[in-house]
């Protein structure tokens, strides 16, 4: 199956992951016609995230808005690949939930690191504007770099690597890598990848951050007192699906994730759900 079936197929699941690609596409093509149709910025400059404290007061939802948006196509391009086939890896152990979750909160970690350095240093972000889903990707590879670390990742079909320096390398050239270019932007790659491994320290820990509400209402609910055996047993139940999840994981880290068996891959996956 050649690599453009592969992009067709994954358009036709309907799957998060497809709206977000579908997303970004988009706004990247309606920003380009409208700026060459109307002759002006305005949609970009609305879209972006100002680094500029007083402008971004006005332009609050910019903050959420700059991580779908893009205004050349070698950026686009470049951010939507890496999204697919890291999120292809990211959905084989964990749930399209936690997908949308590191994507947009290590976007808005990139852009908060933005915003806060541009009050300390006003001089050198002004009239700079970020746009772009790189810190929300990034977020992704470093958030899989903690939860599996000893992946094999083959680079190119050539060159054999675990994922956690398959991550290093990703963050190595697209930051460190001519970091004197688009300064501003590199920067939030960190704020992204910070969130990335944060989470992925928690949830290998037990903490899930993507399932706190903090504005569902919470109903009443009655006094009861629940035997401490049945707590006892519910942690038991956890525990041992993490054992199972860590087995899982180290076969992975030897041979590979193929050579999983068809029920190895199935039991994962369900696994990974509950997490």
């Amino acid at each position: 199956m050649t690599f453009i079936q592969n992009i067709k197929n994954e358009l036709q699941k309907q799957n998060k992951l497809t709206i977000l690609l579908v997303i970004n596409i988009a706004l990247f093509f309606i920003i380009n016609i409208s700026t060459g149709i109307f002759n002006t910025p305005i949609l970009t400059n609305n879209l972006a995230l100002p680094l500029n404290i007083n402008e971004f007061v006005f332009k609050f939802w910019t903050l959420f808005t700059y991580m779908f948006s893009h205004k050349d196509l070698g950026h686009v391009f470049y951010n939507m690949l890496l999204l697919y086939f890291t999120a292809q890896t990211f959905l084989n152990f964990l749930s399209e939930k936690k997908l949308i979750f590191v994507y947009i909160v290590s976007g808005l970690f990139g852009g908060l690191i933005l915003l806060i350095l541009s009050v300390i240093f006003p001089s050198t972000f002004a009239s700079s504007i970020l746009f772009g889903a790189s810190a929300a990707v990034i977020g992704i590879v470093n958030c899989l770099a903690i939860y599996i670390p000893n992946l094999p990742v083959s680079l190119f079909g050539i060159i054999e690597m675990r994922y956690k320096y398959y991550a290093l390398l990703i963050f190595a050239v697209s930051t460190i890598i001519d970091f004197n270019v688009n300064t501003g932007g590199k920067i939030s790659h960190f704020g992204g990848a910070f969130f990335g491994l944060f989470f992925g320290y928690m949830l290998k820990n037990g903490q899930d951050f993507s399932e706190l509400s903090f504005f569902k209402r919470q109903k009443k609910t009655t006094l009861k007192v629940i035997h401490s055996n049945k707590n006892k047993s519910v942690n038991d139940l956890s525990n041992a699906h993490q054992k199972t999840i860590d087995e899982l994981l180290d076969k992975i880290s030897k041979n590979g994730y193929e050579n999983l068996s068809k029920t190895e891959k199935e039991l994962l996956f369900k696994l990974s759900q509950k997490k």
